[in-house]
């Protein structure tokens, strides 16, 4: 837990914070906390023998994580990351005493990422690996002829997806961009789509326009009366016809009745509007990561 010392130092971070973005700030305030773990006396390697590994999903606006004990996933948590790693977050994983590795999955900024480096070396002494998407792994074989142009999160989506669950399945990421993913039963993956997400959507249209921001449209409003509110339903109705065209679609090539799996931080946000059975799967990223920190437990048997 936060001690006083890093209370401290966090108000003497705000108060020179004047015109500064988030990130410088939370960067010093990330730093500090670093620091006045040394001025505590706290020790940076409490147990021997670590067991767990920490999985860590960094994302374009948030960050999420678990931990990993060789079995099964334990301790989760996500948080608005803003270019830094939040003080919250440290607070959390302050509480993690035995993390052996960190096995990051990335599409966010490189400063979070760099951030965790010197919170793995500071607080666990551990290594990080990145995970990268290659053209095969676990039994799913990607569509890409260049497998580094699929972010790794939907590649460890359909890895969790194939892993979870039998059957074709069409596979939904909606966050700060909304993805769509179609694997068959054997891993083969067919490829996928991209729209922007809920929120950018209805940036792009305002943002080029005088039309009024409508925040409250109802997800099962399929058309309105009014401009603001026209613009506030499409920007959910859009993407979730999309979701209904697909899963159509690969009925028809299929001749089966496919899965459908919607994660991300808009998932409920979209799931009303789709008339289909739907699975939410909020954490498959972090399923997936956990495929490759099971192949690393046996690499270390």
């Amino acid at each position: 837990m936060l001690q006083p010392t890093e209370t401290i130092s966090i108000r003497r971070c705000q108060e020179h914070d004047h015109g500064r973005t988030e990130a410088a700030i939370k960067t010093d305030l990330f730093d500090s906390f670093l620091a006045d773990r040394h001025l505590a006396g706290h020790s940076l390697h409490k147990i021997p023998t670590a067991t767990m590994q920490l999985l860590l999903d960094i994302g374009n606006t948030s960050i999420k994580w678990a931990t990993w004990n060789g079995r099964q996933l334990g301790t989760t948590g996500s948080a608005i990351h803003f270019g830094a790693l939040p003080i919250d977050l440290l607070a959390a994983w302050d509480e993690l005493a035995d993390i052996r590795e960190i096995l990051v999955a990335r599409v966010g900024p490189e400063s979070v990422l760099d951030a965790v480096a010197r919170v793995a070396h500071a607080r666990w002494d551990c290594p990080v690996t990145l995970i990268g998407t290659s053209a095969e792994a676990h039994g799913v074989r990607i569509a890409y002829a260049e497998p580094a142009r699929l972010g790794v999160d939907r590649f460890l989506a359909l890895i969790a997806a194939h892993a979870e669950h039998t059957g074709c399945k069409l596979i939904i990421d909606a966050g700060t961009a909304i993805t769509y993913d179609l694997l068959l039963d054997d891993g083969t993956h067919l490829g996928g789509l991209i729209l922007p997400g809920i929120n950018l959507m209805r940036d792009t249209v305002l943002a080029g326009t005088q039309i009024p921001r409508y925040e409250p449209a109802s997800t099962d409003q399929c058309w309105a009366a009014d401009t603001a509110e026209a613009v506030a339903a499409a920007s959910i109705q859009a993407p979730a016809a999309l979701v209904e065209r697909l899963w159509q679609r690969l009925q028809q090539e299929t001749g089966t009745t496919p899965i459908l799996l919607i994660a991300g931080g808009d998932a409920e946000r979209l799931l009303p509007a789709v008339d289909l059975p739907a699975v939410q799967s909020p954490g498959l990223v972090l399923q997936g990561l956990s495929r490759f920190a099971e192949a690393s437990d046996q690499d270390t048997d």
